[in-house]
């Protein structure tokens, strides 16, 4: 399979850039960006923080803009590991939007990149986690192995326990082994039970089609309504995953508890405009609470928002979501357009778009 799911496509963007790291890690990917601009109007020649806002645009899916910044520092420093992960993650970022033969140069050169930044540090966790994800993803005939993910696997594992057992556990999962994968997932949720990005994928894998078979549908929605509120202490600051335990309600058919877990949490997480548009989500697919979930959208369009998946293009496609059911159907094709000028291969938007259509 050539592109990744984009829980998974999240995971390749949780970079650091070692003067940047602690923000990067945590998804402040506007307060980097910020930070970084700062830096480079009083030396246009730092390189780490060209590379720094390569990763926080590419995290904002801006990722011509990532390309730039990251050729910019590589200008500088031409072996700057950062700076080569942050190029991997652009043109990665750029081959799974376009989604078509046009993309397999960009792959190609993604996957160049991330093996340069693991020789040029070793010791770069993210830039291993890319790489594993990488070779997992793409076909053998563009130098993927499952094989050599799960070396990057061991060796993430010597850096980071967690993110090694997690990043085993994500290519067990694309194999179809749902079995051997959970144990992997419960070692990394017991090493790191605050982690949101161990926790969020953990959520998601549950909701992929390897869990349901071998869980079946009523035993997949039991795990996720059971894993919910046990993981929820742990990450209730954070924006990603308190999310991920919304989402996990959501797939495990309570919408309403979705809504609550969002709402109840937007006062005390790092990043409040990931959960307005989590809000917008919920209101989108459950059913509930349209209207609050159409004034959070708004509020998420009209100010900075974080990185994510999802971004302006799924904010939009989630309006038009919301207005179609209400019958507001002339408001709702201009949403999807406003989402297809953001992505023009959006597929929620565009399958929105040929909805309107057949009315």
């Amino acid at each position: 399979m050539l592109l990744p799911a984009p829980a998974i496509l999240l995971a390749l963007l949780q970079t650091q850039a070692p003067a940047f790291r602690a923000d990067l890690d945590a998804g402040h990917y506007l307060k980097v960006l910020g930070e970084a601009d700062h830096r480079l109007r009083q030396d246009p020649k730092d390189a780490l923080a060209w590379a720094a806002k390569s990763q926080a645009l590419s995290s904002l899916q801006r990722f011509g803009e990532a390309r730039a910044a990251a050729d910019r520092a590589l200008a500088l420093q031409p072996r700057l590991a950062d700076a080569l992960l942050a190029r991997g993650l652009a043109r990665a970022g750029e081959a799974i939007r376009q989604r078509d033969l046009s993309s397999l140069r960009g792959a190609l050169g993604a996957l160049d990149d991330l093996r340069a930044a693991t020789e040029a540090d070793p010791a770069l966790a993210p830039a291993w986690m890319s790489l594993g994800l990488a070779y997992e993803m793409l076909p053998g005939l563009l130098g993927g192995s499952t094989k050599q993910a799960f070396r990057c696997a061991d060796r993430l594992r010597a850096v980071a326990p967690a993110r090694g057992d997690l990043l085993q556990a994500l290519i067990l999962v694309e194999e179809d082994k749902w079995r051997e994968a959970e144990p992997l997932f419960q070692r990394a949720l017991a090493q790191a039970p605050r982690d949101p990005e161990v926790v969020g994928q953990w959520l998601e894998a549950l909701q992929r089609r390897p869990a349901r078979k071998a869980l079946g549908e009523a035993g997949k929605n039991a795990r996720l309504r059971a894993e919910a509120p046990r993981l929820l202490p742990g990450v209730r600051t954070r924006a990603r995953g308190v999310a991920a335990v919304s989402d996990a309600y959501l797939h495990g058919g309570q919408p309403e508890l979705a809504w609550t877990t969002a709402q109840e949490h937007l006062s005390q997480v790092d990043a409040p405009s990931l959960l307005r548009l989590q809000l917008g989500k919920v209101a989108a697919s459950g059913g509930v609470h349209r209207a609050e979930g159409l004034a959070a959208l708004d509020q998420v369009l009209r100010e900075p928002l974080e990185g994510g998946s999802s971004g302006y293009a799924g904010a939009w496609w989630r309006k038009g979501q919301i207005l179609y059911d209400l019958a507001r159907k002339a408001e709702a094709r201009q949403a999807a357009q406003e989402a297809l000028k953001l992505d023009p291969r959006h597929r929620g938007a565009r399958e929105l778009m040929k909805r309107l259509g057949q009315d």
